[in-house]
């Protein structure tokens, strides 16, 4: 099973969840499957990425950890990337070669239905590359805001054996870091979106014929953009985040003037 089918099928699961104890079972499953915590929050149900947290910590698994995706892996359908097919040695090429040497060469049929694949090959690659690069960022986006809450936190533990200048400095430091991650996450958004689609409509019908009858039935998982409007989610986040930090800093104030005081 492949790990994108493997990833949705954990989340239908997650959806269906009823007995106690159970959703933290799926939800360690689906994240186990690739899910993110901002995915696994939205199939459950629940109010509150921190319950998601609670969950997986249930499970031995801390989200901030981890391990970055591999990169993806080029499709490859009947000798045919859509990457170097027209360069020497690709399939496309040695087809013009032979031709024109003599040799035996794909019918004119053949060779339009080659080409029609190798173009509808290279946007499937580009695009399940892309959509591997904004799953990346927004996990990294998820793992930066989560850590602000950490590091907030950990200010107020009396147990910490660091300096409380220090504790907040980090804090700060990670407000800024999780400012850059959305940015970061709204930039693989915005690039993603601004490739075609596959879809009729959007795209050649040739290219969308080679995608639905020479890719999928190979195997191959279908190629979907999500449906996000990367400018207004990144405005929502920064504007959530400046204003927690603003009531955070109100807090700190006052604890700084009392140990003044003091």
């Amino acid at each position: 099973m492949c790990v994108s089918t493997e990833r949705e099928n954990a989340l239908a699961a997650l959806r269906e969840w009823s007995v106690p104890g159970r959703r933290a079972d799926l939800a360690a499953a689906a994240w186990r499957a690739g899910a993110t915590v901002v995915a696994i929050t939205e199939a459950a149900r629940v109010g509150s990425r921190q319950t998601i947290y609670d969950d997986l910590k249930s499970r031995g698994i801390d989200p901030r950890n981890r391990p970055k995706e591999k990169n993806v892996t080029t499709v490859t359908v009947d000798g045919l990337t859509g990457v170097n097919d027209d360069q020497p040695g690709g399939a496309l090429y040695n087809a013009v070669v032979a031709k024109h040497e003599g040799r035996q060469a794909p019918a004119p049929a053949e060779f339009n239905r080659m080409m029609a694949l190798s173009l509808a090959l290279g946007q499937y690659n580009d695009l399940r590359s892309r959509l591997a690069e904004e799953e990346e960022a927004r996990a990294e986006r998820d793992r930066a805001l989560h850590l602000v809450d950490v590091r907030w936190e950990a200010l107020a533990d009396p147990n910490s054996k660091g300096s409380w200048l220090h504790g907040h400095q980090a804090y700060i430091r990670g407000v800024d870091d999780a400012h850059r991650a959305i940015d970061a996450w709204k930039g693989a958004v915005e690039t993603l979106m601004s490739l075609a689609s596959l879809r009729r409509g959007e795209d050649s019908d040739r290219l969308v014929d080679a995608y639905e009858q020479s890719i999928l039935p190979a195997g191959h998982p279908p190629v979907n953009k999500p449906d996000i409007d990367a400018e207004v989610e990144a405005t929502r986040l920064h504007e959530e985040l400046d204003a927690e930090h603003a009531r955070r800093q109100a807090l700190a104030a006052e604890t700084l003037g009392l140990a003044a005081r003091n």
